[in-house]
């Protein structure tokens, strides 16, 4: 996260500074990945792109903290994946060159080691079992536990109340704690996700 450097990168992403936007991108793009993997599937890498499109488009505004930016860009990503759905058979759409050209001429995006780690068996090892979820659980767990949303911004992103996703991400969390004791899958080193929720 960006903590208190996100009002003055965002300020400059909306007035066109593509090493600001980059660096945006840089901060959310691996967690919406992570997300999109265990909702989407095949199709995430696609959906990211289309939201990162809209992001383009309707930055300027945007207003809100950094928790904000995250819930419009994952309601950004979520809405798209639902009019898939509802649209089966049709390709997603794909990345424009417009979208490479920016992230070309910011001085490239190349992963520093915080998202190598990520990206380590461990973590991938997580987003397994959160994907073993039903799917609304599965949703409201990267929502809540892996992006870092609160309760309020997962109900209403999902459309649910504050505690109808409490309990499901308390169910959610225990189930998963099984699927550990069951299948033994290590999830600790410095990439893995931590299945604890503050206040479920």
């Amino acid at each position: 996260m960006l903590g208190t450097r996100f009002e003055q990168v965002l300020s400059r992403a909306q007035r066109g500074d593509a090493q600001a936007f980059a660096e945006l991108w840089r901060d959310a793009n691996p967690m919406l990945l992570r997300y999109l993997r265990v909702t989407a599937g095949d199709l995430a890498e696609d959906i990211a792109s289309h939201a990162w499109l809209k992001v383009i488009e309707a930055l300027g505004s945007f207003t809100g903290d950094e928790p904000g930016f995250r819930r419009w860009l994952v309601t950004i990503a979520r809405n798209h994946h639902l009019d898939q759905a509802r649209r089966a058979g049709r390709r997603p759409e794909r990345l424009f060159a417009e979208m490479a050209d920016l992230f070309d001429r910011s001085g490239g995006l190349a992963a520093d080691a915080a998202i190598e780690a990520e990206e380590a068996m461990s973590t991938q090892a997580a987003l397994d079992l959160i994907a073993k979820l039903p799917p609304d659980q599965a949703e409201m767990v990267m929502l809540r536990v892996v992006i870092g949303l609160d309760v309020a911004d997962v109900a209403a992103v999902v459309g649910r109340t504050n505690g109808a996703v409490r309990v499901a991400v308390h169910r959610a969390l225990r189930r998963l704690g099984g699927l550990l004791d069951r299948e033994g899958v290590p999830v600790t080193g410095s990439g893995a996700l931590t299945f604890r929720d503050r206040d479920a």
